[in-house]
Protein backbone atom coordinates (compact mmCIF):
# COMPACT_ATOMS: atom_id res chain seq x y z
CA UNK A 1 0.00 0.00 0.00
CA UNK A 2 2.63 2.58 0.59
CA UNK A 3 4.06 2.03 -2.68
CA UNK A 4 0.80 2.62 -3.99
CA UNK A 5 0.35 5.76 -2.03
CA UNK A 6 3.49 7.52 -3.20
CA UNK A 7 2.79 6.62 -6.45
CA UNK A 8 -0.65 8.39 -6.31
CA UNK A 9 1.54 11.33 -4.55
CA UNK A 10 3.98 11.44 -7.43
CA UNK A 11 0.83 11.68 -10.13
CA UNK A 12 -1.04 14.40 -7.93
CA UNK A 13 2.40 16.94 -7.40
CA UNK A 14 3.23 16.41 -11.40
CA UNK A 15 -0.49 17.17 -12.23
CA UNK A 16 -0.23 20.33 -10.03
CA UNK A 17 2.21 21.80 -11.63
CA UNK A 18 1.43 21.23 -15.21
CA UNK A 19 -2.11 22.10 -14.80
CA UNK A 20 -2.18 24.14 -18.19
CA UNK A 21 -1.47 22.68 -21.40
CA UNK A 22 0.44 23.44 -24.45
CA UNK A 23 -2.35 25.59 -25.96
CA UNK A 24 -3.43 29.11 -26.81
CA UNK A 25 -6.79 28.59 -26.99
CA UNK A 26 -9.82 30.64 -25.26
CA UNK A 27 -13.53 30.40 -25.68
CA UNK A 28 -16.21 32.70 -25.57
CA UNK A 29 -20.64 33.00 -25.28
CA UNK A 30 -21.48 36.12 -25.74
CA UNK A 31 -25.65 37.12 -25.50
CA UNK A 32 -27.45 40.07 -26.95
CA UNK A 33 -29.46 42.20 -24.16
CA UNK A 34 -32.90 40.88 -25.80
CA UNK A 35 -31.06 37.09 -25.44
CA UNK A 36 -31.03 37.36 -21.87
CA UNK A 37 -33.27 37.11 -19.20
CA UNK A 38 -32.80 39.80 -17.25
CA UNK A 39 -31.66 42.34 -20.35
CA UNK A 40 -28.44 42.59 -19.61
CA UNK A 41 -25.34 41.98 -22.17
CA UNK A 42 -23.91 38.60 -21.27
CA UNK A 43 -19.88 37.45 -22.01
CA UNK A 44 -18.97 33.92 -21.11
CA UNK A 45 -15.40 33.47 -21.64
CA UNK A 46 -12.92 30.91 -20.37
CA UNK A 47 -9.22 31.81 -20.21
CA UNK A 48 -6.66 29.30 -21.77
CA UNK A 49 -2.99 30.04 -21.97
CA UNK A 50 0.38 29.05 -22.98
CA UNK A 51 2.09 25.94 -21.50
CA UNK A 52 3.17 26.40 -17.28
CA UNK A 53 4.48 28.43 -15.37
CA UNK A 54 1.46 30.41 -15.07
CA UNK A 55 0.07 32.54 -12.74
CA UNK A 56 -3.17 34.70 -12.70
CA UNK A 57 -3.58 37.55 -10.65
CA UNK A 58 -6.83 39.61 -9.95
CA UNK A 59 -6.90 43.18 -8.78
CA UNK A 60 -8.47 46.73 -8.88
CA UNK A 61 -6.38 49.15 -11.17
CA UNK A 62 -6.95 52.53 -9.94
CA UNK A 63 -8.16 55.51 -12.80
CA UNK A 64 -7.35 58.86 -12.44
CA UNK A 65 -5.08 61.70 -13.58
CA UNK A 66 -2.35 61.59 -15.53
CA UNK A 67 0.72 63.70 -15.75
CA UNK A 68 1.38 65.79 -18.66
CA UNK A 69 3.89 64.41 -21.16
CA UNK A 70 3.08 60.95 -19.58
CA UNK A 71 3.88 58.31 -22.07
CA UNK A 72 2.89 54.33 -22.69
CA UNK A 73 6.26 52.17 -22.91
CA UNK A 74 5.21 49.43 -25.56
CA UNK A 75 7.15 45.82 -24.59
CA UNK A 76 8.42 45.93 -28.03
CA UNK A 77 10.21 49.78 -27.82
CA UNK A 78 7.33 51.63 -29.08
CA UNK A 79 5.77 55.10 -27.16
CA UNK A 80 2.65 57.23 -27.70
CA UNK A 81 1.51 59.84 -25.53
CA UNK A 82 -0.99 58.78 -22.87
CA UNK A 83 -4.39 60.27 -22.04
CA UNK A 84 -4.59 62.94 -19.57
CA UNK A 85 -7.90 60.90 -17.50
CA UNK A 86 -8.07 57.37 -17.25
CA UNK A 87 -10.34 54.71 -16.26
CA UNK A 88 -9.73 52.38 -13.65
CA UNK A 89 -10.91 48.31 -14.76
CA UNK A 90 -10.86 44.84 -12.78
CA UNK A 91 -8.33 43.07 -13.87
CA UNK A 92 -7.71 39.39 -14.76
CA UNK A 93 -4.26 39.02 -15.40
CA UNK A 94 -1.94 35.82 -17.01
CA UNK A 95 1.23 37.39 -15.82
CA UNK A 96 4.08 37.60 -18.46
CA UNK A 97 1.14 36.49 -21.35
CA UNK A 98 1.14 38.67 -24.49
CA UNK A 99 -2.39 37.89 -25.59
CA UNK A 100 -4.53 37.28 -22.81
CA UNK A 101 -6.00 38.90 -19.35
CA UNK A 102 -9.83 39.89 -18.95
CA UNK A 103 -11.10 43.41 -18.46
CA UNK A 104 -14.07 45.33 -16.90
CA UNK A 105 -13.72 48.87 -16.36
CA UNK A 106 -15.77 51.69 -14.36
CA UNK A 107 -17.77 51.94 -17.37
CA UNK A 108 -18.88 48.32 -17.69
CA UNK A 109 -17.17 48.07 -20.72
CA UNK A 110 -15.54 44.39 -21.15
CA UNK A 111 -12.29 43.27 -23.12
CA UNK A 112 -11.28 39.54 -23.91
CA UNK A 113 -10.03 38.21 -26.02
CA UNK A 114 -9.57 34.40 -28.10
CA UNK A 115 -6.72 33.55 -30.53
CA UNK A 116 -7.54 33.30 -34.04
CA UNK A 117 -4.99 32.54 -36.88
CA UNK A 118 -5.26 34.96 -39.61
CA UNK A 119 -2.84 34.87 -43.15
CA UNK A 120 0.60 36.44 -41.99
CA UNK A 121 2.64 38.40 -44.10
CA UNK A 122 6.26 38.06 -43.84
CA UNK A 123 7.70 40.41 -41.04
CA UNK A 124 10.26 42.45 -42.90
CA UNK A 125 8.22 42.80 -45.49
CA UNK A 126 5.88 44.66 -42.86
CA UNK A 127 8.08 46.55 -41.32
CA UNK A 128 9.79 47.71 -44.44
CA UNK A 129 6.10 48.46 -45.77
CA UNK A 130 5.37 50.76 -42.65
CA UNK A 131 2.37 48.06 -41.65
CA UNK A 132 4.30 47.28 -38.58
CA UNK A 133 5.97 50.59 -36.53
CA UNK A 134 8.35 50.37 -33.83
CA UNK A 135 7.79 46.34 -33.05
CA UNK A 136 4.08 46.78 -33.23
CA UNK A 137 1.43 46.31 -30.51
CA UNK A 138 -0.13 43.53 -28.81
CA UNK A 139 -1.19 42.91 -25.14
CA UNK A 140 -1.00 46.81 -24.66
CA UNK A 141 -4.39 46.98 -26.74
CA UNK A 142 -6.76 45.34 -24.49
CA UNK A 143 -5.33 47.67 -21.57
CA UNK A 144 -5.84 50.84 -23.42
CA UNK A 145 -9.50 49.93 -24.30
CA UNK A 146 -10.32 49.07 -20.43
CA UNK A 147 -8.17 52.40 -19.49
CA UNK A 148 -9.77 54.90 -22.15
CA UNK A 149 -13.10 53.37 -23.66
CA UNK A 150 -16.94 54.48 -22.00
CA UNK A 151 -18.09 52.70 -24.59
CA UNK A 152 -17.70 49.68 -26.67
CA UNK A 153 -17.90 51.88 -29.70
CA UNK A 154 -15.26 53.56 -27.90
CA UNK A 155 -12.96 50.57 -27.68
CA UNK A 156 -13.54 50.15 -31.64
CA UNK A 157 -12.29 53.50 -32.13
CA UNK A 158 -8.81 53.28 -30.18
CA UNK A 159 -8.31 49.86 -32.14
CA UNK A 160 -8.65 51.35 -34.98
CA UNK A 161 -6.07 54.25 -33.38
CA UNK A 162 -3.25 52.08 -32.13
CA UNK A 163 -3.51 49.78 -35.31
CA UNK A 164 -2.95 52.65 -37.56
CA UNK A 165 -0.15 53.69 -35.62
CA UNK A 166 1.50 50.47 -34.70
CA UNK A 167 0.06 47.12 -36.48
CA UNK A 168 -0.47 44.58 -34.90
CA UNK A 169 2.71 42.36 -33.78
CA UNK A 170 1.37 39.18 -33.14
CA UNK A 171 -0.75 36.33 -35.13
CA UNK A 172 -4.50 37.22 -35.68
CA UNK A 173 -6.81 37.29 -32.52
CA UNK A 174 -10.66 38.08 -31.75
CA UNK A 175 -11.07 40.52 -28.90
CA UNK A 176 -14.90 40.85 -27.01
CA UNK A 177 -15.53 44.19 -26.71
CA UNK A 178 -18.69 44.85 -24.74
CA UNK A 179 -20.62 47.52 -22.56
CA UNK A 180 -24.55 47.49 -21.02
CA UNK A 181 -25.98 48.44 -23.92
CA UNK A 182 -24.07 46.30 -26.84
CA UNK A 183 -20.92 43.77 -27.80
CA UNK A 184 -18.60 43.41 -30.79
CA UNK A 185 -16.15 40.36 -32.36
CA UNK A 186 -13.22 42.16 -33.21
CA UNK A 187 -10.72 40.61 -35.15
CA UNK A 188 -6.98 41.49 -35.36
CA UNK A 189 -5.10 40.68 -38.26
CA UNK A 190 -0.63 41.05 -38.28
CA UNK A 191 -0.21 44.32 -39.23
CA UNK A 192 -2.84 47.36 -39.32
CA UNK A 193 -6.16 45.66 -40.49
CA UNK A 194 -9.00 44.99 -38.32
CA UNK A 195 -12.29 43.63 -38.69
CA UNK A 196 -15.70 43.86 -36.17
CA UNK A 197 -19.17 42.91 -36.64
CA UNK A 198 -21.79 43.48 -33.97
CA UNK A 199 -23.49 40.74 -31.86
CA UNK A 200 -27.32 40.81 -32.19
CA UNK A 201 -29.29 41.87 -29.88
CA UNK A 202 -31.62 38.77 -30.08
CA UNK A 203 -28.82 36.35 -30.39
CA UNK A 204 -25.85 34.83 -29.23
CA UNK A 205 -21.94 34.71 -30.72
CA UNK A 206 -20.25 30.85 -29.96
CA UNK A 207 -16.35 31.58 -30.45
CA UNK A 208 -14.03 28.96 -30.07
CA UNK A 209 -10.60 29.75 -31.80
CA UNK A 210 -11.65 30.07 -35.34
CA UNK A 211 -12.15 32.99 -37.50
CA UNK A 212 -16.64 33.53 -37.43
CA UNK A 213 -16.42 37.06 -39.35
CA UNK A 214 -17.88 36.54 -42.93
CA UNK A 215 -19.76 38.53 -45.46
CA UNK A 216 -19.32 42.55 -44.98
CA UNK A 217 -21.89 44.99 -45.19
CA UNK A 218 -19.36 48.25 -44.64
CA UNK A 219 -22.22 50.70 -45.19
CA UNK A 220 -24.06 49.41 -42.24
CA UNK A 221 -21.62 51.13 -39.63
CA UNK A 222 -24.01 50.10 -37.19
CA UNK A 223 -23.13 46.35 -37.33
CA UNK A 224 -19.53 46.32 -39.07
CA UNK A 225 -16.46 48.32 -38.61
CA UNK A 226 -12.99 47.65 -40.67
CA UNK A 227 -9.99 49.26 -41.31
CA UNK A 228 -10.07 51.01 -44.82
CA UNK A 229 -7.68 48.77 -46.83
CA UNK A 230 -8.99 45.37 -45.32
CA UNK A 231 -10.20 44.40 -49.01
CA UNK A 232 -7.98 46.21 -50.89
CA UNK A 233 -5.13 44.13 -49.05
CA UNK A 234 -6.35 41.23 -49.32
CA UNK A 235 -7.21 41.82 -53.30
CA UNK A 236 -3.31 42.82 -53.76
CA UNK A 237 -2.24 39.39 -51.84
CA UNK A 238 -4.16 37.43 -53.81
CA UNK A 239 -6.81 36.15 -51.12
CA UNK A 240 -9.89 37.82 -53.05
CA UNK A 241 -10.64 38.58 -56.22
CA UNK A 242 -13.92 40.80 -57.81
CA UNK A 243 -13.55 39.17 -60.57
CA UNK A 244 -15.55 36.35 -59.30
CA UNK A 245 -18.35 37.96 -59.25
CA UNK A 246 -18.46 36.77 -55.13
CA UNK A 247 -18.97 39.38 -52.27
CA UNK A 248 -15.61 40.15 -49.74
CA UNK A 249 -15.89 37.44 -46.89
CA UNK A 250 -13.50 37.95 -44.09
CA UNK A 251 -12.84 34.37 -43.42
CA UNK A 252 -12.52 33.10 -46.24
CA UNK A 253 -10.03 35.82 -47.11
CA UNK A 254 -7.85 36.03 -44.31
CA UNK A 255 -8.41 32.62 -42.35
CA UNK A 256 -5.03 30.76 -41.54
CA UNK A 257 -6.96 27.29 -40.65
CA UNK A 258 -5.14 26.15 -37.08
CA UNK A 259 -6.94 23.79 -35.49
CA UNK A 260 -6.49 22.30 -31.80
CA UNK A 261 -9.20 19.34 -33.08
CA UNK A 262 -7.73 18.74 -36.63
CA UNK A 263 -9.53 15.04 -35.61
CA UNK A 264 -12.97 16.72 -35.66
CA UNK A 265 -12.50 19.24 -38.02
CA UNK A 266 -11.25 17.06 -40.77
CA UNK A 267 -14.33 14.74 -40.29
CA UNK A 268 -16.96 17.26 -39.55
CA UNK A 269 -15.82 20.35 -41.56
CA UNK A 270 -16.21 22.38 -38.20
CA UNK A 271 -14.71 23.07 -34.90
CA UNK A 272 -16.10 20.80 -32.16
CA UNK A 273 -16.48 23.46 -29.30
CA UNK A 274 -18.17 26.31 -31.57
CA UNK A 275 -20.31 23.24 -32.81
CA UNK A 276 -21.13 22.01 -29.38
CA UNK A 277 -21.34 26.01 -28.08
CA UNK A 278 -24.05 26.87 -30.84
CA UNK A 279 -25.97 22.60 -30.09
CA UNK A 280 -26.34 24.19 -26.44
CA UNK A 281 -27.50 27.58 -26.89
CA UNK A 282 -30.07 26.47 -29.46
CA UNK A 283 -31.11 23.11 -28.01
CA UNK A 284 -30.41 21.53 -30.71
CA UNK A 285 -27.98 18.57 -31.63
CA UNK A 286 -26.76 20.38 -35.42
CA UNK A 287 -26.36 17.61 -37.44
CA UNK A 288 -22.86 16.54 -38.50
CA UNK A 289 -20.42 16.46 -40.48
CA UNK A 290 -21.69 19.97 -41.75
CA UNK A 291 -22.30 21.46 -44.72
CA UNK A 292 -21.23 25.05 -44.87
CA UNK A 293 -19.65 27.03 -41.90
CA UNK A 294 -21.48 27.49 -39.17
CA UNK A 295 -23.39 30.51 -39.00
CA UNK A 296 -22.26 34.13 -37.21
CA UNK A 297 -24.73 33.99 -34.61
CA UNK A 298 -27.84 32.07 -33.55
CA UNK A 299 -31.57 32.33 -31.85
CA UNK A 300 -31.39 30.55 -28.20
CA UNK A 301 -33.47 28.16 -27.53
CA UNK A 302 -34.65 30.03 -24.47
CA UNK A 303 -33.50 33.48 -22.36
CA UNK A 304 -30.18 32.83 -21.35
CA UNK A 305 -28.89 33.59 -17.44
CA UNK A 306 -25.68 33.84 -15.92
CA UNK A 307 -26.37 30.25 -14.68
CA UNK A 308 -26.67 28.91 -17.96
CA UNK A 309 -23.79 30.56 -19.20
CA UNK A 310 -21.96 28.90 -16.27
CA UNK A 311 -23.63 25.65 -17.40
CA UNK A 312 -22.36 25.39 -20.74
CA UNK A 313 -18.76 26.62 -20.17
CA UNK A 314 -18.92 23.55 -17.95
CA UNK A 315 -19.58 21.27 -20.48
CA UNK A 316 -17.56 18.36 -21.52
CA UNK A 317 -19.54 16.94 -24.46
CA UNK A 318 -22.02 14.82 -22.09
CA UNK A 319 -24.44 13.12 -23.73
CA UNK A 320 -22.78 13.05 -27.34
CA UNK A 321 -20.67 9.93 -28.54
CA UNK A 322 -17.69 12.02 -28.03
CA UNK A 323 -18.08 12.08 -24.52
CA UNK A 324 -15.00 11.70 -22.43
CA UNK A 325 -15.77 11.87 -18.60
CA UNK A 326 -16.82 7.97 -18.64
CA UNK A 327 -13.72 6.99 -18.73
CA UNK A 328 -11.83 9.70 -17.15
CA UNK A 329 -9.37 8.66 -14.17
CA UNK A 330 -5.69 9.02 -14.52
CA UNK A 331 -3.78 6.86 -16.61
CA UNK A 332 -7.05 5.65 -18.49
CA UNK A 333 -8.17 6.05 -22.13
CA UNK A 334 -8.89 9.81 -21.46
CA UNK A 335 -7.07 10.56 -18.40
CA UNK A 336 -7.02 14.26 -19.20
CA UNK A 337 -9.53 16.10 -20.65
CA UNK A 338 -8.15 18.63 -22.92
CA UNK A 339 -8.65 21.11 -25.62
CA UNK A 340 -7.77 18.42 -28.01
CA UNK A 341 -10.89 16.58 -26.97
CA UNK A 342 -12.78 19.01 -28.19
CA UNK A 343 -14.56 20.46 -25.02
CA UNK A 344 -15.37 23.63 -24.20
CA UNK A 345 -14.58 22.53 -19.98
CA UNK A 346 -11.15 21.50 -19.83
CA UNK A 347 -7.65 21.60 -17.98
CA UNK A 348 -6.18 24.45 -20.40
CA UNK A 349 -8.59 26.85 -18.02
CA UNK A 350 -7.56 29.13 -15.92
CA UNK A 351 -10.47 31.46 -15.16
CA UNK A 352 -14.19 30.90 -16.53
CA UNK A 353 -16.07 34.23 -15.89
CA UNK A 354 -19.62 35.40 -16.91
CA UNK A 355 -19.70 39.41 -17.51
CA UNK A 356 -23.20 40.47 -16.61
CA UNK A 357 -23.94 43.78 -18.26
CA UNK A 358 -27.00 45.73 -17.07
CA UNK A 359 -27.75 49.06 -18.28
CA UNK A 360 -30.73 49.80 -16.00
CA UNK A 361 -28.50 50.21 -12.89
CA UNK A 362 -25.28 52.00 -11.83
CA UNK A 363 -22.41 50.25 -12.95
CA UNK A 364 -21.16 49.78 -9.43
CA UNK A 365 -23.89 47.78 -8.80
CA UNK A 366 -25.20 46.58 -12.26
CA UNK A 367 -21.60 45.69 -13.83
CA UNK A 368 -20.45 41.80 -12.19
CA UNK A 369 -17.48 39.92 -13.44
CA UNK A 370 -18.58 36.16 -11.95
CA UNK A 371 -15.41 34.26 -11.64
CA UNK A 372 -14.39 30.83 -11.44
CA UNK A 373 -10.99 29.91 -10.53
CA UNK A 374 -9.29 27.21 -12.99
CA UNK A 375 -11.67 25.27 -14.44
CA UNK A 376 -15.16 25.78 -14.29
CA UNK A 377 -16.92 22.40 -13.24
CA UNK A 378 -14.70 22.16 -10.11
CA UNK A 379 -14.68 25.34 -9.51
CA UNK A 380 -17.35 28.07 -7.92
CA UNK A 381 -19.20 31.02 -9.40
CA UNK A 382 -18.45 34.28 -7.61
CA UNK A 383 -19.59 37.66 -7.74
CA UNK A 384 -17.35 40.69 -7.98
CA UNK A 385 -19.30 43.79 -8.51
CA UNK A 386 -17.57 46.96 -10.40
CA UNK A 387 -17.80 49.30 -7.62
CA UNK A 388 -15.16 47.27 -5.12
CA UNK A 389 -12.61 49.03 -4.09
CA UNK A 390 -9.65 46.04 -3.72
CA UNK A 391 -9.42 42.78 -3.82
CA UNK A 392 -8.13 40.47 -1.19
CA UNK A 393 -4.37 39.66 -0.86
CA UNK A 394 -5.48 36.24 -1.66
CA UNK A 395 -6.64 37.14 -4.89
CA UNK A 396 -4.17 39.73 -6.31
CA UNK A 397 0.05 39.50 -4.88
CA UNK A 398 0.23 43.30 -5.38
CA UNK A 399 -0.46 46.37 -2.94
CA UNK A 400 -3.95 47.43 -3.81
CA UNK A 401 -3.94 50.58 -6.40
CA UNK A 402 -0.63 49.97 -7.72
CA UNK A 403 -0.33 50.91 -11.19
CA UNK A 404 -0.53 49.25 -14.41
CA UNK A 405 3.42 49.25 -16.14
CA UNK A 406 4.26 47.11 -19.06
CA UNK A 407 7.42 46.63 -17.66
CA UNK A 408 6.24 44.70 -14.29
CA UNK A 409 3.63 42.49 -16.57
CA UNK A 410 6.50 40.97 -18.44
CA UNK A 411 8.59 41.14 -15.61
CA UNK A 412 6.91 39.69 -12.73
CA UNK A 413 8.51 38.79 -8.92
CA UNK A 414 10.53 35.78 -9.14
CA UNK A 415 8.60 33.56 -7.05
CA UNK A 416 5.43 34.40 -8.48
CA UNK A 417 5.54 31.36 -10.38
CA UNK A 418 6.20 29.19 -7.70
CA UNK A 419 3.25 27.18 -5.51
CA UNK A 420 1.84 29.37 -2.47
CA UNK A 421 -0.56 27.48 -0.70
CA UNK A 422 -1.99 31.30 0.65
CA UNK A 423 -3.29 31.89 -2.88
CA UNK A 424 -6.52 31.00 -4.69
CA UNK A 425 -4.83 30.39 -7.75
CA UNK A 426 -3.22 27.18 -6.47
CA UNK A 427 -5.76 26.03 -4.38
CA UNK A 428 -8.02 25.83 -6.89
CA UNK A 429 -5.79 24.50 -9.52
CA UNK A 430 -4.67 21.86 -6.29
CA UNK A 431 -8.49 21.11 -6.02
CA UNK A 432 -9.18 20.77 -9.81
CA UNK A 433 -5.99 18.46 -10.38
CA UNK A 434 -7.54 16.48 -7.01
CA UNK A 435 -10.73 16.16 -8.66
CA UNK A 436 -9.06 14.78 -11.71
CA UNK A 437 -7.34 11.82 -10.31
CA UNK A 438 -11.03 9.90 -10.51
CA UNK A 439 -13.24 13.11 -12.08
CA UNK A 440 -15.77 10.60 -12.46
CA UNK A 441 -15.86 9.38 -8.48
CA UNK A 442 -14.39 13.49 -7.15
CA UNK A 443 -16.50 15.62 -9.38
CA UNK A 444 -20.01 14.71 -7.31
CA UNK A 445 -19.25 16.19 -3.94
CA UNK A 446 -17.24 19.16 -5.50
CA UNK A 447 -20.19 20.38 -7.24
CA UNK A 448 -22.15 19.91 -4.48
CA UNK A 449 -20.52 21.44 -2.07
CA UNK A 450 -20.26 24.58 -5.25
CA UNK A 451 -24.17 24.14 -5.47
CA UNK A 452 -25.34 24.96 -2.54
CA UNK A 453 -22.90 28.03 -2.04
CA UNK A 454 -24.17 29.43 -5.68
CA UNK A 455 -27.95 28.92 -5.22
CA UNK A 456 -27.47 31.04 -2.17
CA UNK A 457 -25.48 33.84 -4.11
CA UNK A 458 -27.88 33.85 -6.55
CA UNK A 459 -30.78 33.63 -4.24
CA UNK A 460 -29.51 36.29 -2.38
CA UNK A 461 -28.76 38.74 -4.91
CA UNK A 462 -31.90 41.18 -5.44
CA UNK A 463 -31.92 41.30 -2.03
CA UNK A 464 -28.16 42.73 -1.56
CA UNK A 465 -28.45 44.97 -4.33
CA UNK A 466 -31.24 46.83 -3.11
CA UNK A 467 -29.01 47.13 0.03
CA UNK A 468 -25.76 48.45 -2.01
CA UNK A 469 -28.21 50.70 -3.84
CA UNK A 470 -29.83 52.50 -1.07
CA UNK A 471 -26.25 53.17 0.44
CA UNK A 472 -24.69 54.35 -2.44
CA UNK A 473 -27.60 57.38 -2.71
CA UNK A 474 -26.42 57.75 0.68
CA UNK A 475 -22.85 57.64 0.73
CA UNK A 476 -20.91 56.26 -2.42
CA UNK A 477 -17.56 55.72 -0.56
CA UNK A 478 -19.85 53.70 2.06
CA UNK A 479 -21.57 51.57 -0.66
CA UNK A 480 -18.38 51.31 -2.05
CA UNK A 481 -17.40 49.33 1.27
CA UNK A 482 -20.35 47.46 1.76
CA UNK A 483 -19.55 45.94 -2.28
CA UNK A 484 -15.87 45.30 -1.74
CA UNK A 485 -16.69 43.48 1.29
CA UNK A 486 -19.41 41.28 0.03
CA UNK A 487 -17.33 40.13 -3.10
CA UNK A 488 -13.98 39.63 -1.05
CA UNK A 489 -15.99 37.58 1.76
CA UNK A 490 -17.79 35.06 -0.64
CA UNK A 491 -14.07 34.48 -2.69
CA UNK A 492 -12.46 33.64 0.72
CA UNK A 493 -15.35 31.18 1.82
CA UNK A 494 -14.63 29.72 -1.12
CA UNK A 495 -11.20 29.74 -0.69
CA UNK A 496 -12.10 27.87 3.00
CA UNK A 497 -14.45 25.98 1.53
CA UNK A 498 -11.87 24.63 -1.42
CA UNK A 499 -9.24 24.14 1.14
CA UNK A 500 -11.60 21.46 3.14
CA UNK A 501 -12.62 19.67 -0.48
CA UNK A 502 -8.77 19.21 -0.97
CA UNK A 503 -8.60 17.58 2.62
CA UNK A 504 -11.36 15.35 2.11
CA UNK A 505 -9.73 14.43 -1.39
CA UNK A 506 -6.66 13.70 -0.41
CA UNK A 507 -7.74 12.09 2.87
CA UNK A 508 -9.87 9.46 0.82
CA UNK A 509 -6.90 9.23 -2.17
CA UNK A 510 -3.83 9.05 -0.06
CA UNK A 511 -5.26 8.41 3.42
CA UNK A 512 -3.80 11.71 4.93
Amino acid sequence: MANIKSIWKSIFFILLLTSAFEAVACFAIVVGKEASTDGSVLVGHSEMNDPPPQFLNFRLIPGGSNPEGAVIHLRNGGTYPDVRESYSFIWSEIMGSTGSDGMLNEWGVVCVSNATRTREVDWDEMVESGDIEDGGISWRIRTEIARRAKTARAGLNIVNELMTRFGYARGGVTLIVADPNEAWIVTLARGPRWVAQRVPDDEVVVLANVNIIGELDLKDTSNYRASPDLIDFAIKKGWYSKDGGEPFNFKKAYDFPSYNNDWFYNNYNCDPRQWRGQCLVTGTTIGLPVKHDLPYSVKPYKKLSVQDLRQFLSDHLEGTEFDKTKDCVYGGPHDLMTIDDGLICNQANQEVAVFQLRNWLPPEVGCIYWRTMSVSCSGVLIPWYLGIKCTSPAFNRFEPGEPLTTYDHFNPPEDIFSYNPDHAFWIFNELENLVDLDYRKNINPVSEKWQILENRIFSNQYEFEQEALGLLKQDIYKGRDLLTKHSNDLALQAVDDARQLIFELRTKLFGY
